[in-house]
């Protein structure tokens, strides 16, 4: 028992974490606004991307725990959004007041503002993007348009969310990277086009024997087979 505490409180020390507001500029010149949940000791990193009407408050519950599993996270307020778990997207908020575009693929370029500046600020050893639906699909887009950036991919409830049916489906073929992709039960048909075409051998995927939850949210502790969809992640994660 002693070894036991022992063991995890060292793990506690090397993965203690903090949290703050950072921001950068997407290549329009909007600020992304962004929160850090800076795993000390961590080379791993993972950029988290919210949902369709809200804001990086979808990661308010998820990102401590990555953090624990030993990986910084960066949870992303794209343009296209609203709020979430009592956080507005701030991104959202100025794209607006500038008079630019907030549907879901003009975000497309603050998941690549995104990705750029935690290389240039972190230079993480190991580099995993993370979307929640229609950010999800944006995530393998950008996954499969540059197949080298990137070491993995997770996508909650992907789709063709676009005007072009086959809009992810092409990009997804480019993929390099390990992708996991899991949903809702009723969702597998919105994606399932686009995981077989991923040509990656090291592709997963996970529906819950439960109805399950659209997007990142299943993590939440509030849904009963969050600890399916959690054991799903785990066992990815540790395949990269």
């Amino acid at each position: 028992m002693k070894h036991l505490l022992t063991s995890v409180l060292l793990f506690l020390t090397i993965y203690s974490y903090s949290q703050q507001k950072v921001e950068y500029d997407a290549k329009d010149g909007i600020t992304i606004t962004a929160d850090l949940y800076d795993a000390k000791g961590s080379d791993a990193f993972i950029i988290l991307f919210h949902q369709a009407g809200w804001s990086r408050g979808e990661y308010k519950e998820i990102a401590p725990k990555l953090n624990a599993l030993g990986y910084k996270c960066l949870a992303v307020d794209q343009r296209s959004g609203g709020g979430v778990n009592g956080v507005q997207n701030e991104t959202n908020a100025l794209a607006k007041k500038k008079g630019k575009k907030t549907a879901y693929i003009d975000a497309f370029q603050d998941l690549e503002a995104s990705v750029a500046y935690v290389k240039k600020t972190y230079k993480p050893k190991k580099l995993i993007i993370w979307g929640s639906s229609y950010s999800s699909a944006l995530v393998l887009k950008y996954a499969g348009d540059y197949p080298d950036a990137i070491d993995a991919a997770l996508s909650f409830s992907p789709g063709e969310y676009f005007g072009d049916k086959k809009f992810i489906t092409k990009s997804a073929s480019h993929i390099k990277a390990p992708v996991f992709i899991t949903s809702a039960q009723n969702e597998k048909e919105s994606w399932s086009g686009i995981y077989d075409a991923i040509p990656s051998n090291k592709k997963q995927s996970f529906l819950p024997k439960t109805k399950g939850n659209h997007g990142a949210r299943a993590l939440w502790d509030k849904f009963p087979d969050s600890k399916e969809y959690w054991a799903a992640v785990k066992g990815f994660l540790n395949t990269i």
